[in-house]
C-alpha cells in the first residue's frame, strides 16, 4: 500500500472515520473535539476571544495572568520617566507596545500604503554566511546586516534617526481551478526607504514577518519533545512527499542548542526567549536574557543614548509577560457536527493536509504550569520545518532553516481572525487575503495538496473553508 494512503487510513481509523476511502466520510464530530486546548478552552467568540486566560486557571492565578497583561498591553516610554518600571523604549524600536502587533492578541497585518510605520509586520536582515561564521550562526542563527543588524527598526527616540521605511506593493498572479474559477494572488515586493545610515550591504537578504496569533503557546511549549521529533522525516523515508525537520536553535538561558519550536522558522526554543527577543528588538528593551540594545557600531548616536536600567524588562515582568503568554486561551470550535464542516475535514484529510498541520498532540505532564498539562490539544501543526516551494520562499536561511523552509503554523483559532483582527490576511507576510489565496499559495512539500484541493469543485472547496473556519 502506497505510504500516504497507509497513513490516511490508520488516521481514520483513529478518528473514527465510517469509510476510510481516499475521500473519508465523516458523519459526526469526534467526542471532545471542539476543545481545542482541553480543559484550557475558552467559549468567547467576539473580539476579545484570543486575550482570555485559560478556562482552567484558578481565581488567583487569573490575577497573575492580569499583571502580565498589564505589560504586554500598556505603552513603554523613553528614559527618564517617572513610569520607571517601563520606561526605557528605544533607541531604536518598531512599536511601543507588544498589543500593537499582537492586535487583541491575534494576527498582524502587512502596512497599508499610508502606513507612517509597519508596526505589526516587521523586516528581518541578514548577509550570507560563509564557513567561517559557524560560530556566530550557531549562536544567533544568522549573520545580521552590518550596519542595520537583524531587524529593521522604522521608530526611533527623539535624537536618533530611525533605521528606515519600509513599504509593501504587490503585483499578482492568476491561477486557474478545474472548474474554471480564476483566483488572483499578490505576490509582495519590500521597499526600503529613508536609510538612516548609509545603504545595506549589496546581498542583504530580506523576509517580512507579520505578527502572529499569541493563543496557545503554553500548550505548544508543553508538548513533549519526542513526539514532536517522532515526526520529522528529512530523509522523507517513508516515501509520501513530506520530510518535515526539526529547526535546532541557541538556547540562551541554559547555553545550549536544543528544538526550535516558535517563530515563523521556529528560530525560537522556549517561549521567555521569544519575548525576551521580542522586547529587545521590536522595543530596544534589555533584559537580563537579552541584555544589549539593537545598536550596530555604526550608530553611534543610538549607542550613547539614554537607558532605563540595566536591565531595562526586570525578571519579575519579563516572569509575569511570560505567564501571560502561557496561559492565553484557546477558543472552543464552532458547529463541529455541522455537515458541510464534517465534509470538509473529509477533504482536508484528502488532500493530505494533515501531513503538516497534525490535528492533536497530548502535553506533557511536567508542563511549566500545571493548567498546561496532560491537555489533549488540537492546534493542527507538527512544529516542524517544511520546504514550501519558491513561490512562498524568502532564500533567508535561520539556523537550520532554508531560505524555502517554514513551521507549520497552528490553525487553531484561524477561523476567528476577522473577528479578533479585523480582516483575514494569512501567511507569513500576509499576501494571502483569505485562506483560499494562502492554500494556493502552498508548494515544494505542500503541491500534492494543492494540487488535490486545485481539482475541488466549488462545493467542495466551500466545505474545505467552512472546516477552516470552524478551527
Amino acid at each position: 500500500m502506497p505510504a500516504p494512503l497507509h497513513r490516511l487510513l490508520l488516521l481514520c481509523l483513529a478518528l473514527g472515520v465510517s469509510a476510510c476511502d481516499q475521500a473519508p466520510r465523516f458523519t459526526q464530530a469526534e467526542p471532545g473535539e471542539a476543545l481545542s486546548a482541553g480543559s484550557a478552552t475558552v467559549f468567547k467568540h467576539d473580539q476579545n476571544a484570543f486575550s482570555l486566560p485559560s478556562a482552567n486557571l484558578s481565581p488567583s492565578r487569573r490575577l497573575d495572568f492580569s499583571v502580565g497583561n498589564s505589560f504586554f498591553r500598556n505603552p513603554w516610554v523613553t528614559a527618564p520617566a517617572t513610569t520607571t518600571a517601563r520606561d526605557g523604549l528605544g533607541p531604536l524600536f518598531n512599536t511601543n507596545g507588544c498589543q500593537n502587533c499582537h492586535i487583541k492578541d491575534g494576527r498582524g497585518h502587512p502596512p497599508q500604503p499610508d502606513a507612517l510605520s509597519s508596526v505589526s509586520m516587521l523586516v528581518r536582515l541578514s548577509i550570507p554566511a560563509g564557513s567561517e561564521h559557524a560560530q556566530i550562526i550557531e549562536r544567533l542563527g544568522v549573520l545580521a546586516e552590518p550596519i542595520y543588524g537583524g531587524q529593521l527598526q522604522d521608530m526611533a527616540n527623539p535624537g536618533v534617526a530611525p533605521e528606515g521605511k519600509v513599504r509593501v506593493s504587490y503585483s499578482t498572479q492568476q491561477v486557474s481551478l478545474a472548474d474554471g474559477t480564476q483566483v488572483d494572488l499578490r505576490k509582495p515586493s519590500l521597499e526600503i526607504s529613508q536609510l538612516g545610515y548609509g545603504d545595506l550591504h549589496p546581498d542583504t537578504l530580506f523576509s517580512a514577518r507579520i505578527a502572529p496569533p499569541m493563543i496557545g503557546l503554553g500548550l505548544l511549549e508543553a508538548i513533549p519533545e519526542a513526539t514532536i521529533l517522532a515526526n520529522a522525516d528529512p530523509e522523507d523515508s517513508n516515501g509520501d512527499g513530506i520530510s518535515g525537520r526539526a529547526n535546532q536553535v541557541w538556547d540562551r538561558a541554559g547555553q545550549r542548542t536544543m528544538l526550535g519550536r516558535f517563530g515563523w522558522k521556529a528560530g525560537q526554543p522556549s517561549l521567555n526567549q521569544q519575548n525576551a527577543e521580542a522586547f529587545a528588538n521590536d522595543m530596544g528593551l534589555t533584559s537580563t536574557l537579552v541584555a544589549h540594545d539593537n545598536c550596530t557600531t555604526a550608530q553611534t548616536d543610538c549607542r550613547g543614548a539614554p537607558h532605563g536600567g540595566e536591565p531595562e524588562v526586570s525578571d519579575n515582568i519579563l516572569a509575569s509577560v511570560l505567564f501571560y503568554s502561557r496561559n492565553l486561551g484557546v477558543p472552543a470550535r464552532r458547529e463541529v457536527a455541522a455537515p458541510q464542516v464534517l465534509k470538509g475535514k473529509g477533504l482536508f484529510l484528502q488532500a493530505g493536509c494533515q501531513g503538516c498541520h497534525t490535528p492533536q498532540f497530548t502535553t506533557a505532564a511536567d508542563a511549566a504550569e500545571p493548567e498546561l498539562a496532560n491537555q489533549l490539544i488540537r492546534p493542527y501543526s507538527d512544529l516542524l520545518l517544511h520546504d514550501m516551494g519558491a513561490g512562498l520562499a524568502d532564500n533567508r536561511p535561520e539556523f537550520l532553516a532554508s531560505g524555502r523552509e517554514w513551521r507549520t503554523p497552528p490553525l487553531w483559532g484561524i477561523g476567528l481572525t476577522e473577528t479578533v483582527s479585523g480582516h483575514t490576511q494569512f501567511l507569513h507576510d500576509g499576501r494571502a487575503r483569505n485562506l483560499l489565496e494562502a492554500i494556493l499559495w502552498h508548494g515544494g512539500e505542500a503541491e500534492a495538496a494543492k494540487q488535490q484541493v486545485l481539482t475541488f469543485n466549488a462545493e467542495e472547496r466551500a466545505a474545505l473553508l467552512a472546516f477552516l473556519n470552524s478551527l
